[in-house]
C-alpha cells in the first residue's frame, strides 16, 4: 500500500492523473475475449444431439419427406436459438460487474473538487465521501466525521460498519467486514457521515474486482444428462448404422434385390434412430423452463432443471434471503422491565418517550437502514418543526451519539441519545445493579438475534453546550431492538426440504448470536456453528471432516464461501447456493445450481447463477426443486417409452428378413409411427402431473446414471413383450390367409395399439393403471383421439391405403388387431405390480443419500 503522495488541500495534478490512468488502466474490470452469437453457433451446431438431428433431416431430405425433414431442421434451428441466446446472457455478468464498479466520483484535484466518471479514477486520487455515495475505489479513510458505510454485497452483513481514519500507513490486510478499521471499498454505499480517502486500488486490484475475476475463472460443470445422452445417443447411431449396412448386405445377397435391399437397410436404421432423445430433451427443458417461470423462478440455464431433483444441500445466504434485509423494530425495553414486541396491538403509552427519542436521536433524512426502521416504527411529525442545533457523532472511545435540538416553544434544548447500551449506560451514569440488569436485558435481545441500542434523554440551556457528550445529564429510557425479520414463508419452506431429504446450511457474513437466532426461527438446526476464524485455520481435511455436521457458517467472507462449497461438492454433496450479493456470485456459479434474488439481488448475482427468484421468496426454491423432481421423472418415463418402442419396430423391420417374410414396416410407416412417439414423448409425458412421493423422497444419488442398466433393462423388457403381443397378432393374420397388404394393416394396427398401451403403463413407475387414469392429463386424451382419427383414415381413405399399402382388414380381424394392446396392458400392469413392490422396498432403505430406483 501506498502512502499519501500529496497535500490532502491539493490532491493529484491533471497530468500525474493522466499518468496513474495510462499506467494502470480505468477503474473497471478488463473486458474478457467475448464469444460473439457466430461462435457459440458453431460450438452448438458441433454437439453430437444436435449433429444427429441435421442427420436425421438430411436422411428424410434424401428420401423425399420434405415434411419430416423441414420439422427435424427447425428443432435443430430451435436449439441453436435457444443455447446462443442463454450463452450470450451469461456473457453479461461481467458487463454487470463493471456498471457497479464504476459510479460518478467527487475527487479533489489540482486543489478542486471535481466529479469525474468512476473509470477515470486513479490511484492515489483524493475521493470525497458524503451520506448516499457508492464508493468508486477501494481506499484508506484519512479524515471522516461519523463514517459509516454498508458493505452486505461484499460480506454479507446486513449492519452498516464504522469507519476511522488511518492513523498510520502500516501494512495492513484491507479487507471488508468489522467496525473501526480505515479502508472503504468499490460499491459499498455511505450510509452516515463523510469523509476523505485515499484511492489504493482501482479496477481488477480491488476487492470486488477480485470477486469478478474470479468468477470469469470459473467453470460451470456439463449437466450429466447432457452428458449420458450424448453417449447413448452415439451409440445407438453406431450400431443403428452396422446393422442397417449389415442387413443391406444380407438381404442383397440372398434375396438378390438390391434395390429392396436398400429399402429394408433404410427401414431399419430409421426404426432404430433415436432422433427422438435430443428433441425430447430439448423441449422437456424448454417447457420445464415455462413452467418454472409461473412459478415466478426464471431459470437461465436450463440443464438445472436437471439438477434440482438431485440436489442434496442448499446453501442460503442470510441477508436477503432468509431475511428481508429491511430492519424492524421488533423489541422495546423500559428500565421498570416492561416489554413491548412489535407484534403486539398497540405501542402503550409508556413506551413513547422511548420510541420517540431513538427517532430524536437519528437523522432527519436517514440513510441508515437502522435509523430508517426507527423512523418508520413510530413517525413523529413534532420532530420535523425542531431545529437541530448540534449533532455528537459516533467515537471509537464512545459507540454513542446525540442530537441537541430546539423545541417549538424555545423555552429549552432537548437532546437525545442512542448508541451501544454499555455506552449510554456510562453516559447515563448508572449504579453497578442497574448497569448488570441492562446488561442482561441486552443479551437476552441478542440473544434473539436482535440488534440493541440504548436510548437516554437530556436536556441543556444556551448558549453553552459542552464540548462531549459526557457534559449532559442523560436519564436511561431503555433499550430498543431491532431486526433483520424472516420471510413468512422460510421456515414452511425448510420443513419441507427436511422431508425431501434436503440439507439446509446458512452461510452468512453476520455474528454468530444472530446467526444462531436466525437459523432457530428458520428451522435450521443451529448446534453446532463454524466461524469464518475457525474456517481460516483448516486444512481441507479437517474441513471434509467438521463440513458434514455443521449447519450454520458465520463470520464467513466471499472466498470462505466458495471454500465451503467446494468442499461440500468434493463429499458428493449436489449443491445449490442462494444469494443476492456481489459477494455471493463466485459461490453461485461455482455451485451445481446457483439461485439469485430477482427483486434484491444485484446484477452480478443474477447472471451468475442458473436460477432466479423472481419474487424473492424463500419458499420458490421448493416451488422449483419440486418441478425439476417432476420434469426429470417425465423425462425418465418418456425415455423409457422411446427405448421400448424402438424394439417392436426393429423388430418387425428386422423378422421379415430373419424367416423370410415380405417386408411389413417401409419408411413411410416408420415416419408414420414417429408422427405419434413425437407428441406422445412432447405433450403427454411432460404434461403428467407429479407422483404421490415427489417431495416425500430422498434427492437422486447423484452419482447413479439415468441410462443405468435397470433402466435399459425395463425398456427392452416392455418393448419385448411388446413385440411379442405384435407377433402373435402377425401370426393369427397369416395362418387366417390374408393377403401380404391385409398382413400388414393388421400387423401395424396391433403396432399402434401396442404403442398406445405402452403410453398408458409408463405414466407412473409405480401406480396403478387405474390410479394413473384418475390423473388429469389432456394432452393424452387429445393424443389419443388425434392417433384413432388418423389410423381410421388411413384404413377408410383409398389414397391412404395404397400410400401404406394396406387392405382394409375385416371386423374380427381389426378387434383382433387392437386386442393386442389390452394384452399387453394387462402384462405391464402385472409386471409394475411386482416391480412397483420392489421399488417401494428400494424407497425404505436407509442411504446417504438414499437413491432413488430408475
Amino acid at each position: 500500500m501506498s502512502g499519501p503522495s500529496q497535500s490532502l488541500s491539493t490532491g493529484l495534478s491533471a497530468e500525474e492523473a493522466s499518468v496513474r490512468l495510462a499506467r494502470d488502466g480505468a477503474n473497471e474490470l478488463p473486458r474478457q475475449a467475448k464469444r460473439t452469437p457466430l461462435r457459440i453457433a458453431l460450438e452448438v451446431i458441433r454437439e453430437p444431439m444436435l449433429a444427429l438431428l441435421i442427420a436425421g433431416g438430411v436422411i428424410y431430405l434424401v428420401l423425399g419427406d420434405l415434411s419430416e425433414a423441414v420439422i427435424l431442421m427447425v428443432l435443430a434451428l430451435f436449439s441453436v436459438v435457444i443455447t446462443v441466446v442463454q450463452e450470450a446472457r451469461t456473457e453479461r455478468v461481467l458487463e454487470a460487474l463493471r456498471d457497479l464498479t464504476s459510479p460518478r466520483a467527487l475527487v479533489i484535484r489540482d486543489g478542486q473538487r471535481e466529479r469525474i466518471a468512476g473509470r477515470e479514477v486513479v490511484a492515489g486520487d483524493l475521493l470525497v465521501l458524503s451520506e448516499g455515495d457508492r464508493v468508486p475505489a477501494d481506499g484508506r479513510v484519512i479524515e471522516c466525521q461519523s463514517l459509516q458505510t454498508d458493505e452486505s454485497l461484499l460480506t454479507g452483513e446486513s449492519v452498516p460498519v464504522r469507519k476511522v481514519a488511518a492513523v498510520t500507513v502500516a501494512e495492513e490486510a484491507a479487507l471488508p467486514g468489522g467496525d473501526d478499521r480505515p479502508y472503504v471499498f468499490s460499491g459499498t454505499m455511505v450510509v452516515r457521515g463523510s469523509g476523505l480517502a485515499e484511492v489504493i486500488a482501482t479496477g481488477p486490484r480491488s476487492q470486488i474486482g477480485r470477486i469478478g475475476q474470479s468468477l470469469g475463472e470459473l467453470i460451470t460443470e456439463p449437466p450429466r444428462l447432457k452428458r449420458e445422452m450424448g453417449r447413448l445417443v452415439r451409440v445407438f447411431a453406431i450400431g443403428g448404422g452396422v446393422i442397417s449396412l449389415l442387413v443391406m448386405i444380407l438381404y442383397g445377397l440372398y434375396r438378390g434385390t438390391w434395390l429392396e435391399a436398400l429399402l429394408a437397410g433404410i427401414a431399419v436404421g430409421m426404426s432404430m434412430l433415436p432422433e427422438e432423445f435430443p428433441v425430447v430433451v430439448t423441449i422437456f427443458m424448454a417447457m420445464g423452463a415455462w413452467r418454472i417461470s409461473r412459478a415466478r423462478v426464471l431459470t437461465r440455464r436450463a440443464a438445472a432443471i436437471e439438477t434440482l431433483g438431485a440436489a442434496t444441500v442448499l446453501c442460503t445466504d442470510k441477508t436477503g434471503t432468509l431475511t428481508e434485509n429491511i430492519m424492524r423494530v421488533a423489541e422495546l425495553r423500559r428500565p421498570d422491565g416492561q416489554v413491548y414486541r412489535a407484534s403486539d396491538e398497540a405501542l402503550p403509552d409508556a413506551f413513547h418517550d422511548l420510541a420517540r427519542f431513538s427517532i430524536l436521536a437519528s437523522a432527519r433524512e436517514p440513510f441508515d437502514p437502522m435509523e430508517k426502521a426507527l423512523h418508520a416504527f413510530q413517525p413523529d411529525g413534532a420532530v420535523h418543526q425542531w431545529q437541530l442545533v448540534r449533532a455528537f457523532g459516533l467515537h471509537p472511545d464512545l459507540l454513542a451519539m446525540s442530537n441537541v435540538w430546539q423545541t417549538a416553544d424555545d423555552d429549552e434544548l432537548v437532546v437525545a441519545g442512542k448508541g451501544a447500551p454499555e455506552a449510554i449506560a456510562g453516559l447515563c451514569g448508572l449504579d453497578a445493579a442497574s448497569r448488570a440488569r441492562l446488561a442482561g436485558d441486552a443479551d437476552a435481545m441478542a440473544a434473539e438475534g436482535l440488534r440493541v441500542l440504548g436510548v437516554a434523554r437530556a436536556t441543556a440551556a444556551r448558549p453553552a453546550l459542552p464540548e462531549d457528550q459526557h457534559g449532559f445529564a442523560f436519564e436511561f429510557l431503555g433499550l430498543v431492538g431491532l431486526a433483520d425479520t424472516l420471510r413468512a414463508a422460510v421456515p414452511a419452506a425448510v420443513a419441507e426440504c427436511r422431508t425431501a431429504g434436503i440439507r439446509v446450511v446458512m452461510i452468512t457474513g453476520d455474528y454468530p448470536v444472530t446467526a444462531r437466532a436466525i437459523a432457530t426461527q428458520a428451522g435450521i438446526d443451529a448446534n453446532e456453528i463454524m466461524t469464518g476464524d475457525e474456517l481460516a485455520t483448516m486444512d481441507d481435511a479437517d474441513l471434509a471432516r467438521r463440513i458434514e455436521a455443521t449447519t450454520v457458517f458465520a463470520r464467513i467472507m466471499p472466498q470462505q464461501k466458495l471454500r465451503i462449497v467446494e468442499a461440500l461438492k468434493a463429499k458428493g454433496e449436489v449443491v445449490a447456493m442462494t444469494g443476492d450479493g456481489v459477494n455471493d456470485a463466485p459461490t453461485l456459479k461455482a455451485a451445481h445450481i446457483g439461485i439469485a434474488m430477482g427483486q434484491r439481488g444485484t446484477d452480478v448475482a443474477r447472471e451468475a447463477s442458473a436460477i432466479v427468484l423472481l419474487d424473492d421468496d424463500f419458499g420458490s426454491i421448493v416451488k422449483a426443486i419440486r418441478l425439476g423432481r417432476r420434469i426429470y421423472d417425465n423425462l425418465h418415463k418418456a425415455v423409457t417409452f422411446i427405448l421400448a418402442v424402438h424394439v417392436p419396430i426393429a423388430g418387425l423391420a428386422l423378422l421379415p428378413l430373419v424367416f423370410g417374410l415380405p417386408i411389413l414396416l417401409g419408411p413411410v410407416h416408420i415416419a408414420f409411427l414417429e408422427m405419434i412417439i413425437d407428441p406422445v414423448c412432447t405433450l403427454v409425458f411432460e404434461a403428467e402431473t407429479e407422483e404421490d412421493d415427489i417431495m416425500r423422497r430422498p434427492p437422486r444419488d447423484p452419482e447413479r446414471p439415468m441410462f443405468s442398466l435397470a433402466f435399459i433393462s425395463r425398456g427392452v423388457i416392455q418393448g419385448g413383450l411388446a413385440l411379442g403381443a405384435v407377433v402373435l397378432m402377425l401370426g393369427f393374420a397369416l395362418r387366417a390367409g390374408l393377403s401380404v397388404d391385409a398382413v400388414r394393416a393388421v400387423t401395424f394396427m396391433a403396432l399402434v395399439a401396442v404403442i398406445l398401451s405402452l403410453v398408458l403403463v409408463n405414466r407412473s413407475r409405480a401406480a396403478s393403471i387405474l390410479e394413473a387414469i384418475r390423473r388429469p392429463n389432456r394432452a393424452l386424451v387429445l393424443v389419443f383421439l388425434a392417433v384413432a382419427v388418423v389410423l381410421t383414415l388411413g384404413l377408410a381413405l383409398p389414397f391412404a391405403r395404397h400410400l401404406f399399402r394396406f387392405d382394409a382388414p375385416s371386423w374380427p380381424m381389426t378387434a383382433l388387431a387392437l386386442s393386442a394392446g389390452v394384452l399387453m396392458l394387462a402384462g405391464l400392469e402385472g409386471l409394475k405390480w411386482l416391480t412397483g413392490r420392489w421399488y417401494r422396498w428400494r424407497r425404505a432403505k436407509p442411504s446417504h443419500h438414499a437413491p432413488a430406483s430408475t
